[in-house]
């Protein structure tokens, strides 16, 4: 969406935004799990173009989130380019025409085919759920769902739950679950640092200062963004910021679970930060409930009465909750996507994903990615750096309309030369050290996080130069080239 509208502004008319699902909302119309809510302070969550001073909360919850979304596409003529119900499946670009051919499926029948001069692809990182393939998990006999495909029908009152995992899904939909099921076994591989969530709802007084004195959420939006910096650098840094969360953590842990022995369960073995953190003021109360258990012993396979863990145990269950996070490494799948002379752009990426600011990729000339490779934080807020991608988006076209070039392709020694930096930057940051996560492959890569804070990525970006790329020839300017 934040593409589409820069686009627009920039004059681009022939536009069209392709929508797998059948309407807008991304990850906030599919996450509709009980609790569902955003752990960046909604005055960072909304776009710079289109404050919102109606949030209800410090912290947006799903309804309010997928709201403001529809509004800024039906108020931005989002709504006017969008087809929906229509998954793109492959996109192949032709080096005589400088065109792509991008095919699109209906459902289960072939959909229409697309000619474009420039593809943007802006799938997101935490779009694919990620359920492991167990012995036995298709022999379960009853419910068994994804926490992203969450079943509304289901009557919790006289359920045995099993929720496999304790990620930031998890630790939202576990206490609400707690308070209806007979029991929950949450089945934790690795502990969560969970630290307090400065969440509160706003009063009518706050939202009448917002809507007349814009200045005023204005100053908290800056305030928030300095103190977001601050935990983007103590992630990445592992500095004084960072013993300040270890602190809150240990003594929200000890505040919460008195018995040492959970305590224990729930303490991680890993430093801070190297996976996601996580924001919770209900999460260890309702793991210290009589109805719930935590299970440290790995989830070995499932059977059509529950679950089983490699000590030889056995957990009855009436349904299984996959709290197991997304395919987060595998951007852009499952396109498939071909560049200049048919190669592949899975060839390209089978050591792992990388592009030039995590937006072009050399040999996929004219193809730009919103929320790429490395384009990830540990802290502030995603909105931050689609805007800084897109902003660099436009610049781009504007380039292919003026007729500078034909196509856009990034020269492999600058795109080298800026994923060797953000790979050795990150090498020594915290997310190498050692804990298994969803920003790192299976070698080791990390794919996922930008190492640096959002102001240095937005300097990085705020300037399109042209010498970054190879330039095809030269030819009259494009009317509409998107």
């Amino acid at each position: 969406m934040a593409a589409a509208v820069e686009l627009r502004r920039r004059g681009i008319t022939d536009l069209r935004v392709l929508e797998k699902a059948d309407r807008v909302g991304g990850v906030w119309r599919q996450n509709i799990y009980p609790g569902a809510a955003c752990d960046v302070p909604s005055s960072l969550y909304s776009y710079s173009f289109v404050r919102n001073p109606g949030w209800p909360r410090r912290y947006a919850q799903q309804p309010d989130i997928l709201d403001y979304i529809e509004r800024v596409s039906r108020e931005h003529g989002i709504t006017d380019l969008l087809t929906t119900g229509t998954e793109v499946v492959a996109a192949r670009w032709d080096d005589e025409t400088s065109t792509w051919t991008v095919s699109t499926r209906r459902g289960a029948a072939e959909g229409p085919t697309y000619v474009a001069d420039l593809v943007v692809f802006a799938q997101g990182q935490l779009s694919r759920p990620s359920v492991p393939d167990l012995p036995g998990r298709d022999d379960f006999a009853g419910p068994a769902f994804h926490s992203a495909e969450w079943d509304r029908d289901i009557d919790w009152n006289d359920k045995r739950v099993a929720v496999i995992g304790t990620g930031a899904s998890a630790v939202q939909f576990v206490p609400h679950l707690a308070r209806e099921a007979v029991r929950i076994t949450v089945f934790q591989r690795s502990a969560p640092y969970v630290v307090p969530k400065p969440d509160r709802g706003y009063t009518r007084a706050h939202l009448r200062l917002f809507d007349r004195l814009p200045s005023t959420q204005t100053f908290g939006h800056e305030l928030t963004r300095a103190g977001s910096e601050q935990l983007n650098r103590a992630l990445g840094e592992q500095g004084r910021l960072t013993r300040v969360l270890e602190t809150a953590f240990r003594l929200h842990l000890r505040h919460q679970v008195s018995d040492p022995g959970l305590r224990a369960k729930l303490r991680p073995d890993y430093p801070i930060g190297c996976k996601r953190l996580l924001f919770s003021n209900d999460w260890y109360p309702a793991v210290v409930r009589d109805n719930v258990d935590v299970v440290t012993h790995g989830v070995s396979g499932v059977d059509r009465r529950g679950v089983q863990t490699d000590d030889g145990g056995h957990h009855p269950a009436d349904v299984i909750v996959w709290g197991t996070g997304f395919r987060a490494t595998e951007f852009l799948a499952p396109v498939e996507i071909t560049g200049r002379a048919g190669r592949p752009l899975a060839e390209e990426w089978q050591e792992g994903a990388h592009a030039y600011l995590g937006i072009t990729v050399p040999g996929f000339p004219n193809c730009f990615i919103v929320y790429g490779p490395n384009t990830n934080l540990g802290g502030s807020s995603i909105i931050s750096m689609i805007e800084c991608q897109t902003g660099y988006l436009g610049q781009a076209v504007e380039a292919l309309a003026r007729g500078d070039a034909d196509a856009l392709d990034v020269r492999r020694d600058v795109s080298d030369r800026y994923d060797v930096e953000i790979q050795d930057r990150l090498s020594r940051s915290v997310w190498a050290a050692g804990c298994a996560s969803w920003y790192q492959t299976p070698s080791g890569r990390i794919t996922t996080n930008w190492p640096g804070q959002v102001q240095e990525y937005r300097e990085r970006t705020s300037d399109f130069d042209l010498a970054d790329f190879r330039s095809g020839s030269r030819r009259a300017p494009a009317t509409s080239p998107a």
